[in-house]
């Protein structure tokens, strides 16, 4: 993956996580990177949010569990406001099976990746989710959704299914490969289209289905039962291993 040109501003990233010792490692890996900055350090949750609005940060690497307020909670506030609307959040967890990594990306979190990833693969992360594109591996992600729709979760709590009334037939079927893990190009591929049709299709299903990015049309399509879970992990995992690329 290249790195930006000496002429781009660089990536500013806020890190977010209450472990100290955490929180420095990865800042003296960020700062080490050509085209990136750490424009604050976040104990919790709140803070996170503050400093996402005073710092300007481009992306916010997001712990789940932090005192005050957590990681699910700060990366609501931050989809929510108009004024951070540019601001992404890769969410970082210890384990792949955390169950609160869907409620995370239902939340408007762009991806995640576990605590114990490669260094080069955390910056690569940070520069695709910073791009705008999400980032999701399609093994787990499925198995965590499976986990998340089978929780006796109170249905008070429960979004509703997303309504997928609105797309066409095709837009449908696009919708699928993308939950399935595949990236433009492949999703053009399968159905025969031209890689700029596959993309226009995803930007328009975003629209109808008001998500942010690619991460979200993953959560809607297993949500309402255009994907079963783990139906296509297997097709996921023999793609690009993201639900984000636009190759």
């Amino acid at each position: 993956m290249s790195t930006p040109q000496a002429s781009e501003r660089p990536i500013r990233v806020l890190l977010a996580d209450d472990q100290t010792l955490v929180r420095e490692a990865f800042a003296l890996l960020i700062e080490s990177a050509p085209g990136m900055d750490v424009v604050g350090q976040a104990g919790s949750g709140r803070e996170a949010v503050a400093l996402a609005r005073s710092a300007r940060a481009d992306l916010v690497v997001m712990d789940i569990r932090m005192p005050d307020l957590d990681g699910i909670e700060a990366t609501r506030r931050i989809a929510a406001e108009e004024d951070l609307a540019g601001v992404r959040v890769l969410i970082l967890t210890t384990y792949d099976t955390d169950e609160h990594v869907v409620e995370a990306l239902r939340a408007g979190a762009s991806g995640f990746l576990v605590k114990d990833t490669r260094p080069a693969d955390l910056l690569d992360a940070i520069r695709l989710v910073a791009a705008g594109e999400a980032l999701l591996s399609p093994g787990p992600t499925a198995r965590l959704i499976a986990r998340a729709l089978r929780a006796p979760e109170a249905p008070a709590r429960r979004p509703a299914p997303p309504s997928l009334a609105g797309l066409s037939d095709r837009e449908r079927q696009v919708l699928a490969l993308v939950a399935r893990g595949l990236n433009n190009a492949e999703a053009a591929d399968t159905l025969g289209l031209s890689p700029l049709t596959a993309k226009t299709h995803v930007s328009r299903i975003m629209g109808k289905l008001g998500a942010r990015d690619r991460a979200q049309l993953v959560i809607a399509a297993y949500e309402s039962g255009l994907v079963a879970p783990g139906a296509g992990a297997a097709a996921g995992e023999a793609g690009s291993g993201t639900a984000g690329s636009s190759r």
